[in-house]
């Protein structure tokens, strides 16, 4: 139990004073515990207009409590009702309702009546309200025969309802046969009294089924009227008129509605055109939150009038002929209404207490006072009380004081009664607060700890926190009056056991009660919105987080309803998933995370889009000749603006099935003008594009064949040129159908020679894009037009273009050839130009024929293929790139046009000096012994002059890949073969060979080898033959041999991949041998460097272990030059092209040396 106090608050002052509350027993109102003595209160009781169902026993009920419990009497009609002697009634056990079982037999108009209960014990008497029983009635329609209506089209019409009158009032529609509910709008609506209004009639009014429906929810039945036939005749035409009211009528009304209820005012019109209804409040305005519009704005309604309500409203009918005016006066009366209603008063002997009963209405309501159902003023009489008005007064109350006090408040609308008991009781405090109570707080959250008390006198209440028990008295704390600790900000350290103590002088309670502090649920991840296409997936994610002691549940809304069931719905721990998402999923979707303590959400928006809907009804108006309006109803956006209209157009008569574009107009615009050819039978169709995409097509719009008239453009892309020497061949692009602007599309075609004075000849044809004119003179230029024509007319005078008839071959061939050698590659050409009549035909340009005769050299003749060079228009001379050195060419020169080359000039002959050779073609050492290698070789296969000798380098490389000092000869030219002594044994050394001719010394190739070890070493190996010729030893070796050629091979790759000496970075340093000699100051020998890395190589040159080498192809010719099967030259002689003559190919240069020593001389190294 608690104490039932307004929630009035009382916060600690700053003194620091205990938190004590003394409750003021004069406006307390007390629940008591039910275990203590008390007068009888009403708990439940039938409304006081009780209608009842008369198909069903009659429930009235009537409970109430008290202690020692109450017993029941009714009163019917202001008389004792004897339940005992009707045997119909009876009443329930340890309750006071009544139960008229009618169902059986009896009527229910038997018992009508008004009720009243009586709640009685040895404390005082409690009574319920007056209870009107009447049982529900819906009676039929009486009959009547309804003739049919018959009116012109225009008047106006009222078809009136009448129903029968029924409790409680019947609900009105009106439908017809097939009860279908009859469509209404601002011309025709029901009134209030449930009339059907029309304030002017049509056509398509006439029906004989308009029936009066009404429905009586309380014994679920509906009665119809007898239908109405109507019949509306159509006049030539109805005269229009201002308007007039149907209801209400004349200028003024009156209205008269109780505080609480909702205000309807009506006003229907009649008038041609169908009148409009406005509504104004005089001296006033309409209030905002509680004013609603029915019935098309017929009807206004104000929810929960009050006085302030009452005024003039005025309702405006109008329309373009005028408008009529009508003034409702509201007047809001008032049944009465509670401003303090009686409370009950607990008192212990020797206190002081009052009664309050403060009621107002309109008129004020009469205030009277009963004691235990009795008039005050007949009741016994108690010097603790004295009567002010609606206030009883008690002094000095004693036990004998207890009774049940009743107020009633009446005027003519209606009236109030309310119990109140005053109760004596000397009682101890005792909490009704359960121990221990835990209560589980949010931070940052109010807490409010119970303290359910009672005593008498009232106790008054201190609360303390902690096991020292310290009262509370900080400004934190906020007490209220039915003993609730209320804490406004609880934070953490609020957690903790907090104790209620009750007193009065009769005696002490106390109670403990424990508060827990616990984090807030939070959303740290919110859902995001989402714009998706129709048919794709979304996700929402919705993470938690939350205090570790509570299990929050997660829960998905739609537009704050549950989510679909629907299996495109997923969800897991932190997302939502919609899959193949469809127009209906766009909405708000919330996240609702959900603890016993809290709960927080977060929303997100999903909009779907899609392409939008194809345009439909498309409309064809102002058909001109060369333009049309096309209108047309853009389909459904989905939720993506449309931007624009694509417009496109199918000729059915040439070119049906295929679409082109015709137009396109802002996604704003519903028409376009367009502009036409002639002669087309058009259909349009229309596209919507939006964010997404276009749309599909619309359907096709009807055909609109436009007027043939002549061509208004030629043919393009004429052109003229001779296909033999003796004709012209005239070309063009033909007109579509399209363009042919009517029907017989033909072609005139003209051409007259240039040069001369001859007039145009013409040809007309048709169906093609050729023409042949034969028998012209060779390469002559001509003038020529194509025009075209149709059965309408001609087109404008086309444009005279230019062409020529056939080439014939060239006839001289150019003069004065000169070459002038730049260089042992490169050689200048130059020639006079041919002159342009013999040329008959367009210069291409000229040509140039070279070849290798034999070379100085006796040991290489052999003929080359020739090799072709082009140079475009009218150069008079040329570069020829690629050129051998110390060689011997031919060339002669050809002009070139349309048809061919034409004779070629005398050939002119010329050399090329000597160049530096290629490198020697191989290098091998062989028979190597302790202290000599033997070097060979193969000259090199381009010596590009006569060689005058070979130079040879050659230094030592120490164990740790130094090179030591270089040491250069001179050889022979005729030499292939050279021995070298007095080297040291076992040693590893670099050769260096190259060829010189006058011009210079050529490329370089290199090689390593090893000389053998000494000869005390080779006698004891011979020593061991008798070992060595033992299957096993051979066995062993051959395993060992085998072992070592997968280490050679796994070294070749790595250094084919880029391996190095590991000394690599020193011998990047030392490119050439000829700039790395010994070091003067110290003598050590220089660094080493492989042969991929040495820079007198072009490319590395190891030798496999066959010590062979072989060269790469040292072509050192330019890139082909010229154009078509040859190359070309700028205008300077520059290279633009690509060199083109064939040539045999060379030997390569090695290029794919050994990258480890041969496996025997590994094997001395090994040793």
């Amino acid at each position: 139990m608690q104490l039932k106090i307004m929630p009035k608050k009382k916060r600690l002052s700053g003194s620091r004073a205990p938190l004590m509350l003394f409750l003021c027993q004069m406006i307390s109102a007390l629940e008591v515990p039910l275990d203590l003595v008390q007068p009888p209160t009403i708990t439940q009781q039938s409304p006081k207009d009780y209608i009842i169902d008369p198909r069903e026993n009659i429930v009235i009920q009537c409970e109430a409590k008290g202690k020692p419990p109450p017993s029941f009497s009714w009163t019917r009609n202001g008389t004792h009702f004897d339940i005992d002697k009707d045997p119909l009634v009876t009443m329930k056990t340890g309750s006071g309702t009544l139960v008229i079982n009618i169902m059986s037999e009896g009527k229910a108009e038997t018992y009508e009546g008004v009720y009243q209960c009586t709640a009685r014990n040895e404390r005082g008497a409690a009574i319920s309200n007056n209870i009107v029983v009447r049982p529900s009635r819906s009676p039929l329609w009486t009959k009547e025969k309804l003739e049919p209506i018959i009116l012109q089209n225009g008047q106006s019409l009222v078809l009136p309802c009448r129903p029968p009158i029924g409790l409680p009032p019947a609900i009105i529609f009106w439908m017809d046969n097939s009860f279908q509910r009859l469509p209404q709008n601002e011309r025709v609506s029901q009134g209030l009294n449930g009339d059907l209004y029309f304030s002017n009639v049509l056509p398509e009014d006439t029906r004989e089924d308009y029936i009066c429906y009404a429905r009586f929810n309380h014994t679920q039945t509906i009665q119809q009227k007898q239908p109405i036939s109507v019949k509306v005749i159509s006049a030539k035409a109805s005269r229009e008129r201002p308007p007039t009211l149907l209801t209400p009528e004349g200028n003024t009304s009156h209205k008269e509605e109780l505080r609480g209820n909702t205000l309807s005012l009506e006003c229907i019109a009649e008038g041609l055109p169908t009148p409009i209804i406005y509504w104004i409040k005089e001296d006033g305005t309409l209030p905002i939150n509680r004013t609603f519009y029915q019935n098309f704005k017929k009807t206004l309604q104000i929810t929960q009038v009050s006085e302030a309500d009452s005024g003039n409203y005025q309702c405006i009918a109008k329309n373009v002929l005028g408008a009529i005016h009508h003034t409702i006066s509201v007047t809001v009366k008032a049944a009465p209404y509670w401003i303090m209603a009686p409370q009950n008063l607990v008192l212990s002997p020797g206190e002081d207490g009052t009664l309050i009963c403060r009621a107002n209405g309109n008129p004020k309501p009469r205030i009277s006072w009963l004691t235990n159902g009795v008039p005050i003023e007949i009741a016994p009489d108690d010097p603790s009380r004295k009567i002010d008005g609606d206030t009883i007064i008690f002094s000095h109350v004693q036990e004998r004081s207890s009774a049940v006090y009743q107020c009633n408040a009446s005027n003519e609308y209606g009236y109030l009664l309310a119990n109140a008991f005053v109760n004596v009781l000397a009682e101890p405090p005792r909490i009704l607060t359960p121990a221990n109570t835990l209560y589980q707080v949010i931070a940052n959250r109010p807490a409010l700890l119970d303290c359910a008390f009672f005593g008498s006198p009232l106790p008054t209440i201190e609360w303390f926190k902690g096991a020292k028990g310290s009262a509370l008295h900080e400004d934190i704390y906020v007490l209220h009056e039915n003993g609730t600790l209320e804490i406004p900000v609880a934070q953490k350290d609020s957690t903790g056991t907090y104790t209620c103590v009750a007193r009065n002088k009769l005696g002490m309670a106390k109670n403990e009660v424990h508060l827990e502090i616990k984090d807030p649920t939070r959303i740290i991840k919110q859902p995001e919105y989402a714009v998706v296409q129709r048919g794709s997936t979304v996700s929402f994610e919705c993470k938690v987080k939350h205090d570790h002691t509570l299990i929050p549940t997660v829960t998905w809304l739609k537009d704050n309803s549950e989510l679909p069931s629907d299996e495109r719905f997923t969800v897991d721990k932190d997302h939502l998933v919609v899959a193949d998402v469809s127009d209906e999923d766009g909405g708000t979707y919330t996240c609702v995370a959900n603890t016993t303590l809290d709960h927080v959400s977060a929303s997100a928006e999903l909009s779907v889009v899609d392409v939008p809907d194809p345009p439909f009804d498309l409309e064809l108006t102002n058909q001109m000749d060369k333009s049309v309006q096309l209108s047309w109803t853009p389909g459904d956006d989905n939720s993506s603006p449309i931007t624009k209209f694509i417009i496109e157009y199918e000729d059915a008569m040439h070119e049906a099935g295929l679409w082109h574009h015709q137009a396109e107009v802002s996604g704003t615009q519903t028409t376009a003008q367009l502009k036409l050819s002639p002669y087309v039978n058009y259909s349009f169709r229309v596209m919507a594009v939006n964010s997404i995409g276009r749309s599909l097509p619309s359907e096709a719009s009807e055909q609109y064949l436009t007027k043939a008239t002549e061509p208004d453009t030629n043919p393009t892309a004429v052109e003229g040129l001779g296909s033999e020497p003796d004709n012209l061949v005239i070309t063009w692009k033909p007109l579509n159908g399209f363009e042919s602007n009517g029907p017989g599309l033909q072609y005139k075609v003209s051409w007259r020679q240039k040069d001369g004075d001859d007039e145009w000849t013409s040809v007309v044809v048709a169906n093609v894009s050729k023409y042949i004119v034969s028998g012209t003179p060779t390469f002559v230029p001509y003038l020529i037009k194509v025009q075209a024509l149709n059965d309408m007319g001609f087109a404008p005078e086309p444009a005279v273009v230019m062409g020529h008839s056939g080439e014939d071959l060239p006839m001289v061939a150019p003069g004065n050839v000169r070459v002038n050698v730049v260089n042992s590659t490169l050689a200048e050409v130059h020639w006079d130009p041919v002159p342009l009549k013999s040329i008959r035909g367009h210069l291409q340009g000229y040509r140039i024929y070279y070849w290798k005769a034999q070379s100085s050299s006796k040991r290489n003749r052999r003929h080359i293929e020739k090799k072709i060079l082009t140079y475009q228009g009218s150069k008079t001379h040329g570069m020829l790139p690629g050129l051998e050195p110390f060689s011997h060419y031919a060339l002669n020169v050809r002009v070139v046009n349309g048809k061919g080359e034409g004779p070629a000039s005398p050939d002119r002959v010329f050399s090329t000096p000597e160049g530096v050779p290629s490198a020697p073609s191989s290098l091998k050492i062989i028979e190597p012994t302790r202290d000599s290698l033997t070097l060979e070789w193969d000259p090199p296969s381009h010596p590009n002059g006569i060689l005058t000798e070979y130079s040879l380098k050659y230094q030592p490389i120490n164990s740790t890949h130094e090179l030591g000092p270089l040491v250069d000869l001179k050889i022979p030219a005729n030499k292939t073969r050279w021995t070298l002594k007095n080297l040291n044994f076992s040693t590893r050394y670099k050769f260096y060979l190259y060829a010189q001719t006058s011009a210079g010394s050529g490329s370089q190739i290199t090689e390593e080898a090893i000389t053998t070890v000494d000869e005390g070493k080779m006698a004891m190996a011979s020593r061991q033959v008798d070992i060595a010729t033992q299957g096993w030893f051979i066995g062993l070796m051959c395993a060992v041999a085998l072992l070592i050629l997968i280490l050679l091979i796994v070294c070749f790759i790595r250094r084919n991949k880029g391996g190095k000496y590991p000394v690599k970075e020193k011998e990047d340093a030392h490119a050439d041998p000829e700039i790395q000699p010994m070091k003067e100051d110290d003598g050590t020998f220089g660094e080493y460097s492989d042969a991929e890395d040495h820079k007198p190589l072009k490319k590395g040159s190891r030798t496999p272990s066959d010590r062979t080498v072989k060269k790469e192809d040292s072509d050192d010719s330019l890139v082909d030059y010229g154009e078509g099967v040859n190359g070309q030259f700028n205008e300077d002689g520059s290279f633009i092209g690509q060199y083109s003559g064939k040539k045999e190919k060379e030997p390569a240069e090695g290029n794919e040396s050994s990258e480890a020593p041969s496996p025997v001389n590994a094997m001395n190294s090994f040793v």
